[in-house]
């Protein structure tokens, strides 16, 4: 007997075209479209009405993506070959804006992070602090360590309170030693790019974002 991988399944083939007077319900079955009710296939027409204008501009916007990232990296590449520097901030971020400021854009590297082992050895060091120092602890600070190690629904630990920690302006050497183990415990594990752009009417107006987010643009 050949022995099978669980959970695997195999892909689904496309469904073959119903044949004329026919449409495929949704288990793939063809039933005779003079038994479909009316409101059914009033929707099916809607949907797929929608969905033609949705697909050709997923790959528009899609290729506008790529082409602004392309368009700015041959930016850099120039002025790096002309002035051995590189426009914009560190991690590869930079800002654009047309000569006369009325325009902007703007490229973002967000990391993914995690954290290893040694979190743990922080949150040891951090208790024993916290049960030192017992009333005279700050309650700020007691909150904000419990909101860090608070693991969501997901898993995830609160990062931005955990960095929030780790500014967090206090001498003492144990504590010290927890914050380097927070910090030897972050893990970048890739990066994503953002490219958003703005507008405004003068030099003196304050930038407005162009929305390419469907939930944020407001219907015309």
């Amino acid at each position: 007997m050949t022995e099978q991988t669980p959970n695997k399944i195999a892909p689904m083939a496309p469904a073959a075209p119903a044949p004329e007077g026919f449409m495929r319900d949704g288990k793939a079955r063809l039933v005779p479209i003079e038994t479909i009710k009316d409101a059914d296939l009033l929707i099916d027409d809607t949907v797929r009405k929608i969905i033609g204008y949705a697909l050709p501009l997923e790959t528009q916007i899609a290729r506008f993506k790529g082409h602004t990232f392309d368009d700015v990296a041959a930016l850099q590449a120039l002025l790096d070959e002309q002035y051995q520097a590189k426009r914009g901030g560190e991690k590869g971020n930079v800002t654009l804006n047309s000569f006369d400021g009325l325009y902007r854009v703007t490229v973002q590297i967000s990391d993914n992070l995690t954290f290893g082992p040694e979190l743990q050895s922080a949150k040891l060091k951090i208790d024993e602090c916290i049960s030192r120092w017992s009333a005279d602890v700050n309650p700020f600070i007691r909150t904000l360590v419990n909101e860090a190690f608070n693991v969501d629904r997901q898993g995830k630990i609160n990062s931005a309170a955990l960095f929030q920690l780790r500014r967090s302006k206090i001498e003492d050497p144990d504590w010290q030693l927890a914050m380097k183990a927070l910090t030897d415990s972050i893990r970048i594990i890739g990066s994503k790019e953002y490219v958003r752009f703005y507008r405004r009417p003068s030099i003196d107006a304050a930038w407005e974002p162009i929305l390419i987010d469907l939930a944020s643009v407001e219907r015309q």
